[in-house]
């Protein structure tokens, strides 16, 4: 097996059930959560490693995710498929006959993964967390890490500062080196953020991670101990400045604010950007019908749809149908949701298949929390 192309492999931990995400995941993994009327949150790191050159891919799941297998497991959506490259798909393994149903922490899940790594034999490899939504340039990201000659390199994202003291803050020097790494600090020196997103020289990480293992006064995790320990070490670590639309899509409120971000004629995020494309799967389906009586404005309507209803302020998926007076607004609907006459959806986020009956109610247009869906709704519910 070889690794030309940059010689850097990628592993997205791809976490649990998504417990913030609660109804959504109960069968998806959350990065095979959907996102933006086509895309499923996977989309996004994966697309982003095809575009950089990356063609081994490894997605770490905490437990059988049958759906996020069979998603990840069909590599030439992302262009890796060719001889050489591929996504591979590594839940938490049996070791020594004791089952081992889950991976500890971030650095345990990469150290159960060695001999996985070892086979391709990189000379780098980058980490990432699967559940963001945003476009990077890893092969930028390289290039960089090279430049400084760093042990490891974190992607960092400026934030207000005084949003800062909820992150993970990297204080650096003027040349950009890591000095210190603070925790969710109470006054910060400064408002680099970690993007939970790390390219490592593989010799040394390997090492490290094999040195943590042994250890019992660990989480086996990154930034709790993997980061601190490279820079008790005095370790050469760079912050790299990322500029451009990010978001942790963990909450149901997040989620919904990212799908809501997409109906903003100046989103950063740019989802038609040629140079830069978003590879998801292809569902062939009708176009989408407005009927005489459906009316939508400043809305992001997929495939499929059937309007027959006023749509407003909101995202739908494939295949989603909207009956005769009903209202649907500042809403995201998960493909094949299906709304019945008259009934009315107001901030909320419906769930894949979810039937709303006539004359449902659900939400309201003055809440402040979004509405999650997840289940049938009946009228008077």
């Amino acid at each position: 097996m070889s690794m030309e192309q940059n010689n850097m492999l990628a592993m997205i931990l791809a976490g649990g059930r998504g417990t913030r995400l609660l109804d959504l995941t109960k069968k998806n993994a959350k990065p095979a959560v959907y996102f933006g009327g086509k895309y499923r949150i996977i989309d996004f790191p994966l697309s982003n490693c095809a575009n950089s050159d990356i063609n081994v891919v490894g997605v770490l799941t905490q437990y059988e995710s049958v759906e996020l297998n069979a998603y990840a497991g069909q590599g030439q959506r992302w262009g890796l498929d060719t001889r050489g490259s591929g996504v591979y798909v590594l839940p938490p393994r049996e070791k020594d006959g004791t089952k081992f149903d889950v991976y500890q922490g971030t650095a345990d899940a990469i150290t159960q993964n060695i001999d996985f790594i070892d086979k391709f034999n990189p000379e780098y490899v980058l980490v990432l967390s699967g559940d963001h939504i945003y476009k990077m340039n890893y092969a930028k990201m390289l290039k960089y890490h090279k430049e400084h000659d760093a042990d490891a390199t974190i992607a960092v994202l400026p934030v207000p500062m005084k949003e800062a003291s909820r992150f993970g803050i990297m204080n650096t020097d003027d040349e950009g080196h890591i000095v210190e790494f603070e925790e969710k600090p109470e006054h910060p020196k400064s408002n680099l953020a970690s993007m939970g997103i790390y390219i490592f020289n593989w010799k040394l990480l390997r090492k490290e991670l094999l040195d943590d293992a042994k250890k019992t006064d660990t989480s086996h995790d990154f930034g709790k101990d993997i980061i601190p320990s490279y820079l008790n070490q005095g370790k050469n670590l760079m912050a790299w400045k990322f500029e451009g639309y990010w978001k942790d899509v963990g909450t149901i409120d997040s989620l919904w604010e990212a799908n809501m971000d997409l109906l903003n004629k100046n989103n950063e995020l740019n989802l038609d950007d040629p140079d830069w494309k978003i590879y998801t799967e292809d569902i062939p389906s009708l176009p989408q019908y407005i009927g005489e009586k459906g009316e939508v404005t400043h809305s992001y309507i997929n495939q499929g749809a059937i309007i027959e209803g006023k749509v407003e302020d909101s995202v739908l998926f494939n295949g989603v149908t909207i009956a005769e007076d009903a209202v649907v607004s500042e809403s995201v609907l998960m493909p094949g949701v299906s709304v019945g006459k008259g009934a009315k959806i107001y901030r909320a986020l419906v769930s894949d298949d979810v039937k709303i009956d006539d004359g449902a109610i659900v939400g309201s247009p003055s809440s402040k929390e979004i509405t999650l869906v997840a289940k049938h709704v009946k009228k008077g519910d």
